[in-house]
């Protein structure tokens, strides 16, 4: 890390980016950027303006707010960072190296993201849910104009699969990765999560989608889309366990390895909240003896290890993911796989035929990861499409929704978008 930074501090021009979302990530990555030599972030979009303002006051820059092309690259040229509330204005500029989608947005984030790379800009995504429902299709037209895709280090997907690329480089094969979650309500909704939201200063759709289990479903089909992982069940397990060493206890390893199984998993209650593990296979006597004297957690005579880290650092650890997509031309986790596993949505509560579903967060239906059945023609609705679309019959607590439950408008952005991610070719 000595010598990136070194790279960075030698570096001729500045690394540019441009920066989708001022919410609580997208502020933590504009003061990132101004503390990290050989990086700028020049621009900023938000739809609440102000909140692009106060991140770029909170540490004394000075900004101007622009509504078009020619005003935006004026602001940058006079060192000042450009705020606009369209981030298409954003992404229809090719002056910027890499644009961050930090935004909690699905449906505009698609086509913004798009523009970006239609525009030659490498692109990172601090937005799991526009990434894991259109990662493929802008993964490929990524590679088609030669750029870089890729989810961003920090959260847990990305901090997982560096746990992975060094069991990878150590020669250990992998079948589990693992992700803490602290607590479960899947009947969670904004009015019920007001308190606890309200304590870690959340908003209280992102706080409800936390509680109700659907943002670790989009976290882990991220890496299983990545990684060509599987769950066991729909959902996951999600078993509680008090230490994650305890893991062994839980789960039969030896039956995942024998039958190839390489799945995606989380625990919930355990301690320290926010880590994340993986486990690795190796059957070197050798390695299994020192394993086990490093007191890494073992099972199965040591041929089973436990790699854990207990912490994720968000935007802390942005910029790493930034630096590698532009100067290493390197991707930390793409959905190599495509849909290997989709995340479905499930009533809530009881839903009755015209009612209209509020997505992700909300109130009508929460997500749970799912294997992806491969030519079916009644698949499941998407989590991140089950916004402001109306459901055709009534549907009973917890049942799946399928895409045959609702009415489609054939034109809306988000469904076309998915269906050309679904239609991309894995090779």
């Amino acid at each position: 890390m000595l010598k990136r930074l070194e790279e960075l501090q030698s570096l001729n021009k500045n690394i540019k980016i441009a920066l989708l979302g001022a919410g609580k990530m997208g502020k933590g990555i504009f003061y990132q950027c101004s503390i990290t030599p050989g990086i700028d972030c020049v621009a900023i979009s938000d739809i609440k303006i102000d909140r692009a303002i106060d991140s770029v006051k909170s540490i004394g820059q000075d900004f101007q707010i622009v509504e078009n092309q020619k005003d935006l690259l004026d602001c940058i040229k006079k060192d000042r960072v450009a705020i606009c509330e369209d981030g298409m204005i954003l992404a229809d500029c090719e002056y910027f190296d890499a644009f961050i989608d930090a935004s909690n947005s699905i449906k505009a984030a698609g086509l913004i993201d798009l523009k970006a790379l239609e525009n030659n800009t490498h692109l990172i995504m601090m937005n799991a849910e526009a990434d894991l429902l259109y990662g493929p299709y802008l993964m490929e037209v990524a590679d088609k104009h030669g750029l870089i895709y890729t989810s961003s280090d920090g959260d847990q997907p990305g901090v997982i699969k560096r746990i992975v690329d060094d069991l990878n480089l150590w020669g250990f094969e992998l079948v589990m990765v693992g992700n803490i979650k602290g607590f479960l309500d899947r009947y969670s909704n904004p009015t019920k999560i007001i308190p606890e939201a309200d304590k870690r200063k959340l908003d209280y759709v992102m706080c409800t989608s936390f509680t109700d289990g659907t943002k670790i479903a989009i976290e882990m089909a991220l890496l299983a889309n990545a990684l060509n992982c599987s769950v066991l069940n729909p959902g996951m397990n999600g078993k509680a366990i008090n230490s994650v060493y305890d893991i062994f206890n839980y789960y039969d390893f030896e039956y995942l390895y024998q039958n190839n199984e390489r799945i995606v998993e989380y625990t919930l209650g355990t301690k320290p909240t926010g880590g994340v593990f993986a486990v690795g296979y190796c059957n070197n006597e050798y390695q299994q003896n020192l394993l086990d004297y490093y007191r890494s957690g073992t099972c199965g005579n040591g041929r089973f290890n436990l790699f854990y880290r207990p912490y994720h650092l968000c935007h802390i650890e942005t910029i790493r993911t930034v630096v590698e997509a532009v100067l290493d031309k390197r991707s930390l986790l793409n959905p190599k796989f495509g849909f290997k596993t989709n995340v479905y949505a499930y009533a809530k509560k009881n839903i009755n035929k015209d009612d209209i579903l509020d997505g992700i967060g909300g109130y009508t239906c929460y997500g749970l990861i799912e294997n992806s059945v491969q030519n079916n023609k009644n698949d499941g609705l998407p989590i991140c499409l089950a916004n402001g679309v109306s459901v055709n019959h009534d549907i009973s607590i917890n049942e799946k929704i399928y895409m045959s439950d609702i009415i489609i408008e054939s034109n809306r952005s988000d469904f076309v978008l998915y269906n050309k991610a679904k239609s991309v070719i894995i090779a």
